[in-house]
């Protein structure tokens, strides 16, 4: 939404990707708004995908396939037009389809509200990371954990804030996000903040943040 691309029922998406197996370069479209980027998009048809891959063989590496699959991922081979990331955005849920993500991902980015019950949920969702690392991806890692909806003025966020910190050093990233209505009503105008109002407090925390990790992965 945010992005401008077309997400209607029936639009080439994740869903085809990941139950039709259509090849990836079928389903991608070009974000007109910002050059460089490709954007998959995923529709409603998404949602009945968990029962459609209950029954399929080797289910949990849909994702994983598609992906490798693209002329534009791999090594040197792919030339000039080798994607530098593929991002996957995942549901706030632990079924198939976060499943397929993380065993497609080599690094994985947990942004976490600044709220007691994100807390609780963090707990299972790292129990879920390590079966995962354990069984079908040894190669994942959690690269970056970032704190959201961060209110200085509430106890609660800042001792969330400071527990998160507190038991996952030093991959807490240092920047934080604060709460912003501009961050909230840009999608309403198929817009990021990023271009909405790159001015506020929002839009900056998510530039110094993606400043951040470039410069973590670069260490690395």
């Amino acid at each position: 939404t945010a992005l401008d691309i077309d997400h209607h029922r029936g639009t080439p998406s994740t869903y085809d990707l990941l139950v039709e197996g259509t090849p990836l370069a079928d389903v991608v479209q070009p974000c007109a708004e910002v050059p460089g980027l490709d954007v998959v998009p995923a529709t409603i048809d998404l949602a009945g995908a968990e029962i459609e891959l209950v029954s399929v063989v080797a289910r949990e590496n849909r994702l994983s396939k598609a992906i490798k699959a693209h002329p534009g991922v791999g090594g040197a081979e792919a030339g000039e037009d080798r994607y530098d990331f593929v991002i996957v955005d995942c549901p706030p849920s632990l079924g198939l389809l976060t499943l397929n993500a993380l065993v497609a991902a080599q690094e994985m980015m947990i942004p976490i509200q600044a709220e007691y019950y994100a807390l609780e949920g963090l707990g299972q969702l790292l129990e879920t990371v390590e079966m995962v690392r354990q069984h079908l991806n040894h190669d994942l890692r959690i690269s970056s954990i970032l704190v959201t909806m961060y209110d200085g003025r509430t106890r609660l966020a800042s001792g969330v804030a400071e527990e998160v910190r507190e038991h996952f050093g030093a991959q807490v990233l240092d920047t934080m996000i604060p709460r912003s209505v501009r961050v909230s009503e840009a999608p309403s105008y198929a817009q990021t903040v990023m271009t909405y109002d790159p001015g506020s407090p929002g839009a900056r925390a998510y530039l110094e943040a993606a400043r951040e990790i470039a410069q973590r992965g670069v260490k690395a």
